[in-house]
C-alpha cells in the first residue's frame, strides 16, 4: 500500500528534510514507485494551496528534487508516494486530491485499499480518475457538505461527522488518510500512522532513510511547535507516537487538540 506524510506547525515552516527522507521510499529504500505528490497550504490564513504531482517514482523525479531543495514554507503539509492497489498510474491516480468547499481547498491523501466501496454520491463531487481513494474523498466531502449545507461548522462538530465518515470506509479496508483545509491537518489510523511533536528544548534528528541529520535547534526558534505525521517513523533517534488504530486526531498549529474514535456508522 502507499505511505503518508503530513506537517503541522504554528508558524511557516519547511517540510525539506522530512520530504528528503520520505522520498526516498518511493523506489529507494522502499518500493512505492508508483506516483507521488504533495500539497502546501500557504497565504493568508492558508487560503493559498500549491500542489506537485508526478505519476513517477518520487526516488527518480526532477520535480521531487525541486520540493527536496525549495524551502517552501507552510503551515499545513500533506504528502503521498503511491504503492497501486486500485486504478492506472497515471496523473489523475496521483495523491493528494484537490477540491473545494466552504470557499477553502481540501486536500486528501489515503492509503489503503478499500473493497466494493461505491457510495452514492450527490453529484457536487465525483472522481476524475478511477481509484478507491478519490472515491473516498469525494464520499466525504459530499457527506460534509449534505450534513452543514452552505455554513463551514466548528471543528468540534467537524469531527463528529468526519469519525462517522471514517467508520464507513474503515468497514471497507484499510482507510489510513490525511485531510487538511489549511487551518488543521485531520489524521485518521486504520492500521498504521505515527507522529511526533517537536518544540523547545529541540534536538538534532537523524533520518532512517538516508544518512542525514539535522540539528533543530540551528532552524528554529523556542516558540515553534511542528508536528510531523508518517505511516512509518522518518527518523531513527527519536521517539514517535504510535496513533491507535480506529483513531480520528485534529492537530491545529502543532498540537494535537482533538481526538475521536471511529466506531460509529452514518
Amino acid at each position: 500500500m502507499c505511505q503518508l506524510l503530513g506537517m503541522s506547525c504554528n508558524v511557516p515552516t519547511d517540510i525539506c528534510f522530512s520530504f528528503s527522507g520520505f522520498s526516498r521510499r518511493g523506489g529507494g529504500t522502499d518500493v512505492h514507485r508508483d506516483g507521488w505528490g504533495i500539497g502546501f497550504f500557504e497565504g493568508d490564513d492558508g487560503r493559498g494551496c500549491r500542489v506537485f504531482l508526478d505519476p513517477s517514482p518520487s526516488i527518480e523525479s526532477p520535480l521531487a528534487s525541486v520540493v527536496r531543495d525549495y524551502p517552501i514554507q507552510s503551515m499545513n503539509v500533506v504528502a503521498h508516494i503511491r504503492k497501486a492497489t486500485q486504478g492506472d498510474i497515471c496523473l489523475q491516480n496521483t495523491h493528494p486530491f484537490q477540491r473545494e468547499l466552504w470557499g477553502r481547498y481540501w486536500v486528501f491523501a489515503h492509503n489503503g485499499n478499500l473493497i466494493d466501496f461505491d457510495p452514492e454520491l450527490s453529484g457536487r463531487y465525483l472522481p476524475v480518475g478511477n481509484t478507491d481513494s478519490e472515491r473516498a474523498f469525494c464520499f466525504l466531502l459530499d457527506t460534509l457538505a449534505l450534513r452543514f449545507g452552505a455554513m463551514a461548522p466548528s471543528y468540534e462538530h467537524l469531527m463528529d461527522t468526519m469519525a462517522e465518515v471514517a467508520a464507513v470506509l474503515r468497514a471497507h479496508g484499510p482507510a489510513n488518510f490525511l485531510l487538511s483545509n489549511g487551518r488543521w491537518l485531520i489524521a485518521h489510523c486504520s492500521t498504521d500512522l505515527h507522529y511526533i511533536v517537536r518544540r523547545a528544548p529541540f534536538n538534532q534528528a537523524h533520518l532512517k532513510d538516508e544518512d542525514v541529520s539535522i540539528d533543530f535547534n540551528e532552524v528554529t526558534s523556542d516558540t515553534d511547535c511542528v508536528t510531523v505525521i508518517a505511516t512509518t517513523p522518518l527518523t531513527d533517534n527519536e521517539e514517535w507516537t504510535r496513533i491507535e488504530p480506529g483513531t480520528l486526531i485534529l492537530f491545529r498549529a502543532g498540537e494535537p487538540v482533538e481526538v475521536r474514535h471511529t466506531n460509529q456508522a452514518i
